[in-house]
């Protein structure tokens, strides 16, 4: 009869073999490595020195605003991060002359970001889903990109204020999407009635949101919007992209949050993906690089070269585009993570707006 310390021991050098087996095992997403994208640059002598100084204030702000939860916990660190994202922009959204009006969009709460001259009666509109790790962000803390958006798109954009974690789950998160997008299509800024040209745009958590919701959309029969624009979303939850490990010293916004999963070795990195979704990693609505990416909309994602989030855009769009679908791949290099929202100190910021009418024009 075999005793239980002996089966214990051997039940736990099973697992351990089954996890290291995972990890050695070859990613089958590599092949999306390549091709890189394409390479935005800021190339006049005076842009590239408004560069250089604006990013050695930015890098200053983050590692200040860093340090004041850097030793608390996830669960305290949470009504933390979600004030200094409220407070982070809060002289740059000055800067703002769009008209914000809050709305209900069929439950949801959201706000109409209207730039001065965009036609009201709203030949186009954008839902801009913003990031924040799931947990933090709101239509407030995103005023910088979402008045640019309706500017340089010429759209009413409708930023939504999604239920985040971990009071609720991702999945809450999805639906509250997919509602204020049903709800979109019916209602513009001022006029009630269908528009001509739909989009959809998010940042980082928002922009995984953004991912999933063009596959539920296409899953579901429901009206697809005619483009999409993330920037440095996050497609794959299981913490699986090289950019992960590589570029952690680099990302200089999502090293404090993500240096504590470095310190998990890789194998059992699953494990940790699984708790902090609090849902399976593999599910597609969770990690939108997993799912079936073929008849998306045209899609545009920009991505730092220095930030973890990397990779997790660059297989994206490279297995949409292997799977028919159409999608471009936009990186900047040393930009910290979503740095349009770092308009107009970043001249990169600028050059990714540009980057955005010119994908738009093209594919509109």
């Amino acid at each position: 009869m075999i005793s239980l310390p002996s089966l214990a021991v051997g039940l736990g050098a099973a697992g351990m073999a089954w996890l290291g087996y995972t990890y050695l095992k070859k990613d089958p997403l590599a092949q999306f490595d390549l091709p890189l994208g394409h390479l935005a640059s800021v190339d006049s002598p005076e842009g590239k020195l408004q560069s250089e100084r604006g990013l050695k204030d930015i890098i200053q702000r983050l590692r200040s605003n860093a340090a004041s939860s850097s030793n608390l916990s996830i669960k305290r660190r949470v009504p933390i991060i979600r004030e200094a994202m409220e407070t982070f922009f809060s002289e740059a959204e000055k800067l703002c002359v769009c008209d914000f009006t809050a709305v209900d969009a069929g439950g949801v709460s959201a706000e109409w970001v209207v730039a001065p001259g965009v036609d009201k009666d709203n030949n186009r509109r954008l839902m801009y889903i913003h990031g924040g790790a799931f947990f933090a962000g709101s239509p407030k803390s995103h005023r910088v990109i979402t008045s640019k958006l309706s500017a340089v798109t010429n759209s009413s954009v409708l930023a939504i204020d999604y239920r985040l974690m971990p009071e609720y789950s991702r999945r809450d998160s999805v639906e509250d999407c997919s509602t204020a997008y049903q709800w979109m299509l019916k209602n513009g800024s001022q006029a009630v009635g269908k528009a001509a040209n739909i989009l959809v745009a998010g940042d980082s958590a928002g922009g995984n949101l953004t991912l999933v919701l063009l596959a539920l959309l296409r899953d579901t029969g429901g009206r697809p919007p005619n483009g999409a624009v993330c920037l440095s979303p996050v497609t794959d939850c299981r913490f699986n992209s090289p950019s992960i490990f590589s570029n952690l010293d680099a990302d200089v916004m999502l090293k404090p949050l993500a240096s504590r999963i470095a310190r998990v070795p890789k194998f059992l990195l699953r494990l940790s993906a699984r708790h902090l979704a609090r849902d399976n990693p593999s599910d597609p609505v969770i990690s939108p690089l997993l799912g079936d990416l073929s008849n998306l909309p045209p899609t545009l994602v920009l991505a730092s070269h220095d930030e973890i989030l990397r990779d997790d855009g660059r297989r994206y769009v490279n297995k949409a585009v292997a799977s028919g679908s159409k999608a471009e791949f936009v990186y900047c290099m040393k930009m910290p993570h979503v740095w349009p929202m770092f308009y107009p100190e970043l001249p990169e910021a600028e050059l990714a707006f540009q980057q955005i009418t010119d994908f738009l024009n093209r594919h509109l």
